[in-house]
């Protein structure tokens, strides 16, 4: 799963981006330093390996992981091609998800697009810009469902209703994905690769003075945003987070508890990010390696047998599965079936977060 990093440029994108990835995209202080996007992939932080490792004395261990694209910073007017606007537009079509990060820090070193730190103006510009290129799209479609419609097609109808709907909200500056939509209208929607219909977070990169203490009126602007919106607010200092990346393990726990901070910004934005995409993780283990896999939420044991190989999903017999709770209570995998805890399912059971699963299937 793709998660695309946007904002204005000099909000500290491509700061944070090498905090996750202990990259090393270029940073400046002038606009415009990212102009083809970074990538990265990043361990998805999840404290139930090493519990389990421990549990089935797996030798080696492979976590879940999630990609994380560093794209060039947004301006108003990027609709219609301002700075690096078309090109920015088409690259973030592709991601499943978008951490929007907003500068909520004072530096008069660091140049900023405008005389002041606004962060509600900001964010307005942005997601008035991806508003402005989604109704270009919409009007395109709607001009094309309403020529087959002559024919006579009552799909076409159908399509222009919503079309229209999706164009009112646009409209009114307001995001598709916290409105309401039946499924089928949602999977339709989805089909249209609007911008404003992807599912949103917002990073409010605060200034490392501000770390631990009650958020400031940045801040809380922010998080009055999202709450509004339905989207959820991850306030960290990229600086020092990209500081804290550098250090060994042992050095950065020791600074983090210094600052107060039980754990990193880095890893509550990751599981922000992957809570944001509807993700569940499930566990294989095979011959010794314990692994974790990303799987959307409500998918089945077939669609998870996929995941994993596809011959699996081809000659799938049956799932046997165990809750990570339950074999943690009973303290091994022997125990736990002794106990009953592990339980046959068939390919339409309902993969659960944490699920431990052995696949029996037909070669």
């Amino acid at each position: 799963m793709q998660l695309g990093i946007i904002g204005l440029p000099n909000v500290g994108k491509s700061t944070l981006f090498n905090a996750l990835t202990r990259g090393h995209a270029p940073v400046a202080r002038y606009p415009f330093t990212t102009v083809e996007p970074n990538i990265g992939v990043v361990e998805v932080p999840d404290g139930r390996l090493t519990e389990l490792q421990r549990l089935i004395d797996a030798q080696a261990v492979s976590p879940t992981t999630i990609k994380f694209l560093d794209l060039a910073g947004l301006v108003k007017g990027a609709s219609k091609g301002e700075g690096l606007g078309n090109q920015f537009l088409a690259q973030i079509r592709g991601v499943d998800g978008i951490a929007h990060v907003v500068r909520c820090f004072e530096d008069s070193q660091v140049a900023h697009v405008a005389p002041t730190i606004e962060p509600l103006r900001d964010i307005e510009i942005v997601n008035i810009e991806l508003a402005l290129a989604d109704l270009e799209v919409v009007e395109r479609r709607i001009a094309k469902a309403k020529r087959i419609q002559k024919g006579g097609d009552r799909q076409a109808s159908r399509e222009i209703e919503l079309l229209d709907r999706v164009k009112d909200i646009l409209a009114r500056g307001e995001s598709i994905h916290s409105r309401d939509f039946s499924k089928e209208e949602l999977e339709r929607v989805c089909q249209y690769q609007l911008l404003r219909a992807k599912p949103i977070l917002y990073v409010a990169n605060i200034a490392e003075e501000a770390v631990g203490i009650p958020a400031d009126s940045y801040l809380q602007e922010v998080q009055e945003y999202g709450a509004r919106e339905g989207s959820p607010v991850v306030p960290l200092c990229a600086k020092l987070e990209a500081e804290i990346s550098e250090l060994p393990p042992e050095d950065a726990g020791e600074f983090r508890m210094e600052l107060g901070l039980p754990e990193t910004g880095l890893a509550r934005l990751i599981r922000a990010g992957y809570e944001l995409l509807n993700l569940v993780t499930f566990f294989t283990i095979e011959r010794g390696k314990l692994q974790a896999w990303t799987l959307e939420s409500g998918s089945s044991a077939i669609q998870a047998a996929g995941k994993v190989h596809s011959d699996m999903a081809r000659g799938f017999i049956r799932a046997e599965v165990v809750g990570y709770s339950d074999l943690a209570g009973a303290g091994s995998v022997a125990k736990a079936r002794e106990e009953g805890l592990i339980k046959l399912e068939g390919k339409d059971y309902t993969i659960g977060n944490g699920d431990i699963v052995t696949f029996r299937f037909r070669v």
